[in-house]
């Protein structure tokens, strides 16, 4: 039976990021399995649009903090008012939702007045990582309590990993309600493409957020360590993040010239960068409250073929090492610097390249992680939502395409 499905998030294709590649895979397999999919979601940075074919993705202004995300009670909050109205008029058989919490307080609320069931996509668990971090503890208080209340309410919860459900069994969200889905990459999009030109200057790739919890300052703070010994190698950050004007200080100061910062790229040119690196870089901090989380970028850079690098804590680390993807080290600079010169010494050849791509489409393709979110929203193919049906003789208005849209 077809259901009509709505997936309530700040960030979607094309925008680059972990949430948009999972939640863009999770409505292509709900469209695949012939339910109606509609995004409400924010209008992309610079205008960018994507042909979304049947899934209709309606869109809306946002504020954006200094590096163009959304993130920050003032940009949460304007999405989360505007949501509050466009999710009201969405008519819809479930919902499901991306963090913040505040996104999930609105949708509870909507779907109360509504009577539809939601479900919470659980990439990470926020206040966590507010405790972490150093956030007051009254406000750390409070967002545990508001996140424990909205996803006690959902209909399930699908979380990413083990250690996701782990710690948010550990604020008090019900063991029942948990979903393991797993996390995964776009390993189409993301592939290696042997056969392109080596570049003249070997290369050391991070590519995705740099914020707080990442710790990206220990690559530039190894990288000068380096440096001087290989002076026919360069470390390109690519993305955006909070920590992006301290990083470019930083490298000024200790890599002068040496580093190279770039906006965020599309998933074909990222593959390209990465099928020609001597590694791709990653790194959870720890102590900042998430210890317990897996590095998708790691996956991205592992799919198009190149090694990696990972510094820091999480599940990651012993995954790399007992598969012989790479270097896994402490968050250190000397240890990440070890890792680096060892990665610098020795190019991959195209058959270790495509080795490691297809260790990650076979184990941790967005695609399966989608199929099972999709068995908990809708039910096996086949199936339909465990809730709200679309009266007998009603059908569904066609999906369509909607990048212009202002609801």
């Amino acid at each position: 039976m077809t259901a009509r499905v709505a997936i309530a998030s700040r960030i979607f294709r094309p925008e680059a990021g972990a949430a948009a590649f999972r939640l863009g895979a999770l409505a292509d397999e709900l469209v695949e399995r012939g339910h109606r999919v509609t995004v409400v979601t924010t209008t992309a940075p610079g205008g960018q649009r994507h042909d979304e074919g049947p899934i209709t993705v309606r869109r809306w202004p946002v504020l954006r903090d200094r590096s163009g995300s959304v993130r920050g009670y003032v940009q949460y909050l304007s999405y989360d008012l505007p949501l509050f109205f466009r999710l009201l008029l969405t008519r819809s058989d479930a919902v499901v939702v991306e963090p913040p919490p505040t996104t999930g307080v609105v949708v509870r609320t909507v779907c109360a007045l509504t009577g539809t069931p939601y479900y919470y996509f659980a990439a990470d668990v926020m206040s966590a990582a507010a405790a972490g971090v150093g956030v007051n503890p009254s406000v750390v208080r409070l967002l545990t309590r508001l996140e424990r209340w909205v996803l006690n309410g959902s209909r399930g919860v699908l979380a990413v990993s083990d250690g996701v459900r782990e710690t948010l069994r550990g604020i008090g969200v019900r063991d029942e309600l948990i979903h393991v889905v797993g996390m995964g990459i776009d390993t189409v999009r993301f592939a290696h493409r042997p056969g392109l030109p080596v570049p003249a200057m070997k290369t050391l790739v991070y590519a995705g957020t740099m914020s707080e919890i990442h710790g990206a300052d220990v690559f530039v703070r190894a990288f000068a360590e380096i440096a001087g010994a290989h002076p026919d190698a360069r470390l390109l950050m690519i993305g955006r993040g909070v920590d992006v004007p301290a990083l470019q200080r930083l490298a000024d100061e200790i890599a002068p010239g040496r580093v190279e910062f770039r906006s965020p790229e599309s998933p074909e040119r990222l593959s390209a960068e990465f099928s020609v690196a001597h590694a791709a870089l990653a790194s959870v901090k720890p102590g900042v409250g998430y210890d317990f989380a897996f590095a998708t970028k790691a996956l991205s850079g592992l799919s198009a073929g190149a090694p990696v690098v990972y510094a820091g804590v999480g599940p990651l680390g012993p995954i790399v090492r007992e598969h012989g993807l790479g270097w896994a080290v402490d968050w250190d600079p000397a240890a990440v610097a070890s890792a680096m010169a060892e990665a610098l010494s020795a190019r991959p050849d195209d058959q270790h390249r495509l080795a490691l791509s297809r260790w990650v489409r076979d184990r941790h393709s967005l695609r399966a992680v989608a199929a099972a979110a999709a068995d908990v929203a809708v039910g096996p193919t086949g199936g339909g939502v465990d809730g709200p049906r679309l009266p007998a003789g009603e059908s569904a208005d066609p999906g369509r395409s909607d990048e212009t849209s202002s609801a």
